[in-house]
């Protein structure tokens, strides 16, 4: 992650657990930097007019003025019930720590009331899930938007270990299971990995040339592939 990248993920962090305050040494671990980095982060942070204070003491940490860096979101219960019920379907998926505080900073916009109505509606909602631990790394998120050929280590479903190096295409999501869509360079075709397959991801510094890719490449033989901002 770069700086830039940084800063504003730890502006969105310590956001997603405000007025409550976060420990250096606990971003820093978040950040996978040192906690010298992140004070020097704050610091710059604070001099750009973000309204972020230290809290003294052993529970101590940064804190930020949520209302202050956030406008009002305007969500009707509803809405605001469906971006909930959204965002906790995505559990095991590779975007989970953003849907979590992608559903804290929903709250945080309303008002307290209705934000205390649409949690205690949403909590009557329950998803009934596999016992199966299909977690998928964080790391395929990063993948999906890097534009970087990824080096992935998976596992087939006969448990035959590989190393492949992929361009990245795109995502597909079904039944629980997350696919990466991507370009394989040992296969030279177009490939769908499971993300519970994946061992490791390791992003390189090359960006491949640009690859258009048609649902018909994927050989898909049942359902209908559906983009997340399709309306129908």
């Amino acid at each position: 992650m770069n700086r830039t990248d940084r800063l504003y993920a730890l502006v969105e962090e310590l956001r997603a657990v405000s007025p409550r305050p976060r420990s250096a040494r606990r971003l820093a671990e978040r950040f996978e930097v040192s906690v010298r980095t992140i004070e020097r982060d704050v610091a710059a942070l604070q001099q750009s007019g973000l309204p972020i204070w230290a809290e003294p003491g052993r529970t101590g940490g940064y804190a930020i003025d949520a209302s202050a860096t956030l406008g009002p979101a305007g969500f009707t219960l509803d809405e605001a019930l469906a971006i909930l019920i959204g965002l906790g379907g995505l559990r095991h998926s590779p975007f989970r720590h953003a849907a979590r505080t992608a559903a804290r900073k929903t709250l945080a916009v309303m008002p307290d009331a209705d934000a205390a109505r649409a949690a205690a509606v949403a909590s009557r909602v329950h998803f009934l899930e596999s016992t199966e631990n299909r977690t998928v790394p964080t790391e395929f998120a990063a993948a999906l938007r890097s534009d970087r050929v990824v080096r992935l280590r998976y596992q087939d479903k006969s448990g035959s270990e590989s190393v492949r190096d992929v361009e990245p295409l795109g995502s597909i999501g079904k039944d629980g299971q997350w696919y990466l869509i991507a370009w394989c360079r040992l296969r030279e075709g177009v490939r769908a990995f499971r993300g519970d397959r994946m061992r490791s991801v390791e992003l390189t510094d090359e960006r491949p040339q640009p690859r258009s890719i048609r649902p018909e490449s994927l050989a898909i033989q049942y359902g209908r592939l559906r983009s997340v901002l399709d309306e129908d």
